[in-house]
């Protein structure tokens, strides 16, 4: 059994990874922005640098999931959060896992780091690309460098469209489609790198346990173009997808946003994980969506 931190515990990917670390026989202890509500939460503040001195004694593993949400209009006010949000929480973390002696950390990352890139394969070896959001993700694991300098293994899972019911971006996108009004967005070329929730869980698990260290993509093995994910969401709600949306459209109701989070095109492969002997529970978009919607 192993002691393990973990901040961003109220979101989407953190939610299910508490659930399955405990399951696993794991103790763990939460980060919360708030009053404690029982003994496994303590309080901390990124935007402060407040965190109790010892709150990371004696634990094996820190998993940061902390960050606020990208899937705003992006005003300056919101760009400023998102950056500082993921800024602050990990390089606190990181700094305390040095200070401490933690021997693990592994901290969200995102695709959005390679840009627009078109049709070019990128994996773990590929530079970083230009944008706000390419920006954010490179300054957000620049924050874990000194940890990693210091000796700490650190793991930047770079995660694609994480796909659930519960929150996140699908959910979004079934009232359109229900109502036979969905449809690809833009030109439905570019490719959306996705991965189901229990896998993107069982990447951070697989990053704990396997000794990996560094940028971790952390997608499902086949890719697809946004035209094609549109049609087989259709499908498996058994509505029609004949309406795209243009990207005008999606430019004037979004502004920025809408090129760097629906738009831009990056066709990820994960050569890490496939090196280190991951196995994906959904690696195809049809079995993904066939779990989400029986």
């Amino acid at each position: 059994m192993s002691r393990i931190v973990v901040a961003g515990s109220s979101g989407l990917v953190g939610k299910s990874l508490v659930r399955s670390l405990e399951r696993s026989g794991h103790e763990v202890l939460r980060l919360v922005r708030r009053a404690p509500a029982s003994a496994s939460e303590i309080p901390w503040d990124p935007r402060t640098r407040w965190l109790p001195v010892d709150a990371l004694a004696g634990c094996d593993a820190v998993v940061n999931l902390a960050g606020e949400s990208i899937s705003k209009r992006w005003t300056k006010s919101v760009r400023d959060a998102i950056v500082a949000s993921r800024i602050q929480a990990t390089s606190l973390l990181a700094q305390d896992c040095v200070r401490l002696g933690v021997p693990t950390m592994v901290s969200a990352s995102a695709v959005g780091i390679y840009g627009d890139r078109g049709d070019e394969i990128l994996d773990e070896a590929s530079p970083s690309g230009g944008g706000f959001l390419a920006e954010t993700c490179l300054d957000w694991e620049h924050a874990l460098h000194p940890a990693r300098l210091a000796g700490v293994r650190t793991v930047s899972c770079r995660f694609g469209v994480v796909l659930s019911r519960r929150g996140g971006a699908l959910p979004k996108m079934l009232l359109p489609f229900r109502l036979g009004l969905g449809g690809a967005l833009g030109t439905g070329r570019q490719w959306m790198p996705w991965i189901h929730e229990a896998d993107a869980v069982g990447v951070i698990e697989h990053a704990l346990a396997d000794g990996v260290h560094g940028p971790l993509v952390s997608v499902a093995p086949e890719p697809v173009r946004q035209g094609d994910f549109a049609a087989a969401l259709a499908r498996c709600l058994h509505r029609p997808a004949l309406l795209p949306t243009p990207a005008w459209a999606l430019r004037l109701a979004m502004g920025e946003m809408a090129d760097e989070l629906l738009l831009a095109s990056q066709r990820c492969r994960p050569t890490g994980l496939i090196a280190s002997g991951f196995g994906w529970r959904y690696p195809l978009l049809e079995s993904a969506l066939a779990d989400l919607f029986p």
